[in-house]
C-alpha cells in the first residue's frame, strides 16, 4: 500500500468564509438574541407534534460495568444497567418517553443522553452546554419528549468523548401505519471499541490532540503500518503558528518523553478510496456487533424465505463500515429514519452517526453478516443461520463487500417525505477546517468554546428554508451531524441527519426551519467534535 499523506493543509485566509450568508451575525460583533431552549416557542412549537397519548416512563442507569465482548474478552467501560449495546427502547410515532437519565458514574464524572436523529423539543436535545447542564454524578434528569416520526435512531452521551466509551442503545420509533411487508426485524449496532482493553477515550484524545507534530518521528508504535503511513515528509509548509490545542480543552497529557509523543492509539496508514483517503485516527482492537467480536458472534435465527428488516446503526466513535451479508443482495429502504426509494445493493457504506434499514430475503444456510472497518483492515460479524451448516470464520469476507456499494448520494428521497421546491431563504457556507498536524478540526477556523456556545452561532429564523454548504477543506472525511432536523441531499437525494462530507468536497443540504431552539451541528467522529469541529444552529428571536 502506497503511504497516506495525512494532513490538512490550512489554506490561506479561512477564517469565516461566506461572510455575506453570515450577516445577520456580523457586522456590529454583537451576538444576535436568540430563542431559548426552554422558551414559549419551543412550547409552542412541541403542542404541533401530534401524541398518541401513550407514555414510556423508565430509568437510564450510566454506570462503570464490566462488559463480555464474547470470547472470553472483557473490558471495564461505562453501559446502562450493565450491558452493551443498552436495551433497545421501542416505542411508537406519537409516543411521548419519559426517560430518567441516573448518573452513577465514578469519580464525580458529569454525563447526558442525546436522542440522535430525533426532532425533539430543543430542552430535552441532551446537548451540554447548549440545551443543559450536564448531569452531575449522583444526579438525575428526566428527558420528556414525543417521538413523532418514526425510523432507526439512537441515543448516547453527548460529554466529551464519551460515545467510545458503552453508553449507547437503539431507538426504534415504530410507524402505526408501516408501509414495508417483512416477517422479522433485526437491530444491528456496529461499534469500534478500546475502552478497558487497551485505554479510554480519555487517553485517546489526550494523546491526539498533540498532533503529529507532537510525533516521536519514525518510531514503530506496533501498529501494522508503523508511522511511514503518514508520509510525514513535506510538513515544512504546514501553516503551524498559534492552531495547537490550548491547555485546558482536552483531557490530561499521554505518556511523552523528549517533547514527543508516542504513538500508543494514532492510527497510521489507513487509506479508502470510498472514503477520499484517509480512513480514520484511531487503532482499535476490536470491532463490533451488536456487542460481540467476531470470534463469538450474536446469532440470528430465522427461516429460509423470511423477509428480514435490517436497521443498522452506526455507534462508532471514528470507524465508517462496509456491511454486507453474504449470499444476499440487500435492498435499501430508509437511511436516518426516512424513507427513500428502494435501492438494490451488495453492500452500504455506514458513517458514524448514519443509520441504514435495508429488506433481506433469506436463503438457506448460514450466513455472515460482516462489517468491514472501512480502510483499517478488520471487521466486526455477525451471523444469520436459517439451515445447517458451520460458523463462518472470524476473517471471512464476501464477496459482496467488493461488489456494488451504496452510498448516501445514490439515494433519492422517498415521494411523501421529499422536500418542496424552494429557494433557500438563507445560505451558510460550513467550512470544515483544521488537520492532523496539530488536530485542530473546526468550524469556519473556529474551534467550539464550551464555555461560550452562543458566541458565533449560524443564524436562522423560524420558518426559513435554509442550505447549508458543506465545504470540506481537510484531508479527512467528516460525518456531518444537525441535532433536532433532518436535511435533504440536493434537490431530490435521501433525508438524513448526518452525511459524509469527503475531503475537499463540497456537500449542500436543504432543510425547514421549523424546530426552534438553539442546536449543535458537528462532525460525529467523536475526536474531532471534542476537539472543535462543532457549532451552534440558532433561531434568532
Amino acid at each position: 500500500m502506497n503511504s497516506i499523506n495525512r494532513r490538512s493543509v490550512l489554506l490561506a485566509g479561512l477564517g469565516v468564509a461566506g461572510a455575506g450568508a453570515l450577516a445577520a451575525c456580523s457586522g456590529s460583533g454583537s451576538t444576535p438574541a436568540l430563542i431559548n431552549p426552554s422558551g414559549s416557542a419551543v412550547a409552542a412549537a412541541d403542542k404541533k407534534r401530534t401524541q398518541s397519548g401513550k407514555t414510556h416512563e423508565l430509568t437510564l442507569t450510566a454506570a462503570q460495568a464490566m462488559v463480555d465482548l464474547g470470547a472470553g474478552i472483557t473490558a471495564r467501560t461505562w453501559a446502562f444497567s450493565g450491558q452493551t449495546p443498552g436495551k433497545e427502547l421501542r416505542v411508537s410515532a406519537g409516543d411521548t418517553l419519559a426517560a430518567t437519565l441516573s448518573n452513577q458514574l465514578p469519580n464525580q464524572i458529569t454525563t447526558s443522553l442525546h436522542w440522535h436523529g430525533i426532532a425533539l423539543r430543543n430542552d430535552m436535545d441532551g446537548a451540554p452546554p447548549a440545551t443543559q447542564a450536564a448531569v452531575r454524578a449522583g444526579r438525575n434528569f428526566t428527558y420528556r419528549f414525543t417521538a413523532d416520526a418514526p425510523g432507526t435512531y439512537f441515543f448516547h452521551p453527548h460529554v466529551g468523548v464519551q460515545l467510545d466509551r458503552g453508553l449507547y442503545a437503539p431507538l426504534i420509533v415504530e410507524d402505526p401505519r408501516e408501509p414495508l411487508s417483512y416477517d422479522e426485524e433485526w437491530v444491528v449496532v456496529l461499534d469500534d471499541w478500546l475502552d478497558g482493553v487497551t485505554g479510554t477515550p480519555d487517553d485517546v484524545f489526550a494523546e491526539l490532540r498533540h498532533g503529529m507534530g507532537g510525533m516521536h518521528m519514525g518510531e514503530d508504535s506496533g501498529g501494522s503500518s508503523g508511522s511511514s503511513g503518514h508520509d510525514m515528509g513535506d510538513m515544512g509548509g504546514m501553516d503551524m503558528s498559534g492552531s495547537g490545542m490550548d491547555a485546558t480543552s482536552g483531557s490530561p497529557s499521554a505518556s511523552s518523553s523528549g517533547g514527543g509523543m508516542s504513538t500508543r492509539f494514532m492510527l497510521m496508514g489507513a487509506r479508502s478510496a470510498l472514503l477520499g483517503g484517509d480512513a480514520g485516527d484511531v487503532k482499535y482492537p476490536h470491532h463490533l456487533v451488536n456487542g460481540r467480536v467476531p470470534a463469538d458472534p450474536q446469532v440470528f435465527r430465522g427461516k429460509p424465505g423470511e423477509r428480514v428488516r435490517l436497521r443498522l446503526i452506526n455507534a462508532g466513535g471514528d470507524t465508517a463500515y462496509r456491511v454486507a451479508l453474504g449470499g444476499h443482495k440487500l435492498t435499501i429502504t430508509h437511511t436516518d429514519g426516512f424513507p427513500v426509494r428502494h435501492q438494490q445493493a451488495d453492500a452500504v457504506l455506514i458513517g458514524m452517526g448514519e443509520r441504514y434499514d435495508a429488506l433481506v430475503t433469506l436463503d438457506d444456510g448460514v450466513f455472515p453478516l460482516v462489517a468491514s472497518a472501512e480502510g483499517k483492515n478488520a471487521t466486526a460479524m455477525a451471523v444469520i443461520r436459517t439451515g445447517s451448516g458451520s460458523t463462518p470464520k472470524a476473517t471471512v469476507r464476501p464477496a459482496e463487500l467488493d461488489g456494488k456499494v451504496m452510498v448516501a448520494s445514490q439515494l433519492h428521497a422517498a415521494d411523501d417525505v421529499r422536500l418542496a421546491s424552494k429557494k433557500a431563504d438563507r445560505v451558510h457556507r460550513i467550512e470544515l477546517t483544521g488537520g492532523m498536524m496539530t488536530y485542530n478540526w473546526a468550524i469556519n477556523g473556529k474551534r467550539f468554546d464550551m464555555n461560550d456556545p452562543t458566541a458565533h452561532p449560524i443564524t436562522v429564523e423560524q420558518d426559513q428554508r435554509v442550505r447549508l454548504d458543506f465545504v470540506n477543506t481537510t484531508t479527512m472525511w467528516h460525518p456531518m451531524h444537525l441535532h433536532g432536523h433532518t436535511y435533504q441531499l440536493g434537490n431530490s437525494g435521501p433525508r438524513k441527519d448526518t452525511t459524509i462530507v469527503l475531503p475537499k468536497k463540497t456537500v449542500s443540504v436543504f432543510f425547514d426551519a421549523d424546530n426552534p431552539g438553539q442546536w449543535m451541528l458537528h462532525c460525529h467522529n467523536a475526536y474531532h467534535g471534542e476537539a472543535g469541529m462543532m457549532a451552534l444552529v440558532a433561531y434568532q428571536a
